[in-house]
């Protein structure tokens, strides 16, 4: 038992070691979201992005008022012209920007994939005209600049996809669901539909029992009404022409209840979505990659996926 102990510490150190390898080898560069100007934004000069790094490496990001997109660029002969917007979680008040941002950007393209970690707003009424839609307002931009500029990064424009963890995953599942909402003066002239969405422990509800509560209470408020929590509750907002998805999540999720991924994978069971759902005994919330868990098999099975319906090639 001992042995088997110490080869496992030594699989998951170089496993750690093959992430922060990868982050180092594929980050190309960032860029700003908005160049002309924040839509709904208020000045306020007191509000400062607050960055958390340990050993010179940024693992969270707290007070964003600057959205950008951080680029992963895969090898020229691993390319394969499929596109990913992540979008970290973090309850709508932080961003896990490395652990749900950088690393799954590094592991995309190690699959040709072009990874784009979405650095968006967190609604705030300190920085916000309409808190709601802000981080609707980034991901939606995010989207249509990945179209926009899809000939300068080899992508497909039918291949671009939506990514989002716990309230990323909130998120991801809004820009697939309300890809048709016009939240801000959108001038790029491409579509803002992501064509897959990958939501992993995702918050989808924002209805009493099974939402997460922080995430819900930062986005609406705390005195949200029912038409808000209605409209922000992704399972009720599938139609047969939502993206498909896949989805993984551990049954003892402490903070965010398995029902979200469930009750999001029926909707799109009924309106004939293509769906891929993985539940997993263990695991808890925020597993992320390279954990020790049951749930740590999902990036293997995300990739068959991929490979099934052509975003990943041989």
């Amino acid at each position: 038992m001992k042995n088997y102990k110490s080869v496992y510490s030594v699989f998951v150190w170089v496993l750690g070691v093959s992430f922060v390898s990868m982050n180092s080898l594929h980050a190309q560069k960032e860029v700003k979201l908005w160049e002309n100007g924040v839509p709904n934004s208020k000045t306020d000069a007191a509000y400062q992005e607050v960055q958390h790094a340990d050993n010179g490496q940024v693992y969270g990001v707290d007070k964003v008022t600057d959205p950008t997109l951080t680029i992963y660029e895969p090898e020229a002969v691993k390319a394969n012209g499929t596109a990913v917007v992540i979008c970290p979680g973090g309850g709508y008040g932080h961003l896990a920007i490395d652990k749900e941002g950088y690393k799954l950007a590094a592991w995309f393209a190690e699959q040709g994939v072009t990874g784009f970690v979405l650095k968006y707003r967190l609604p705030s009424d300190a920085i916000m005209e309409d808190k709601s839609i802000g981080p609707l307002q980034d991901v939606q931009r995010a989207i249509r600049y990945v179209r926009e500029q899809a000939s300068t990064y080899g992508i497909d424009t039918s291949k671009v996809g939506i990514m989002g963890f716990s309230a990323g995953g909130h998120l991801a599942s809004t820009a697939a669901t309300h890809y048709a909402d016009k939240v801000y003066d959108a001038t790029e002239g491409v579509s803002a539909k992501p064509d897959f969405s990958v939501l992993i422990y995702p918050v989808i509800s924002m209805q009493n029992g099974i939402t997460h509560q922080g995430s819900k209470d930062n986005l609406l408020g705390k005195k949200a009404s029912r038409g808000a929590a209605y409209a922000y509750s992704g399972e009720y907002q599938v139609t047969p022409e939502t993206p498909m998805a896949f989805l993984a999540h551990a049954t003892d999720d402490y903070a965010v209840p398995v029902e979200n991924s469930i009750n999001y994978y029926l909707a799109l069971k009924d309106a004939g979505v293509p769906a891929e759902m993985h539940l997993y005994e263990d695991g808890g919330h925020g597993f992320g990659m390279g954990g020790t868990h049951t749930a740590d098999s999902w990036p293997a099975a995300l990739s068959l996926w991929m490979k099934k319906h052509d975003l990943i090639t041989e």
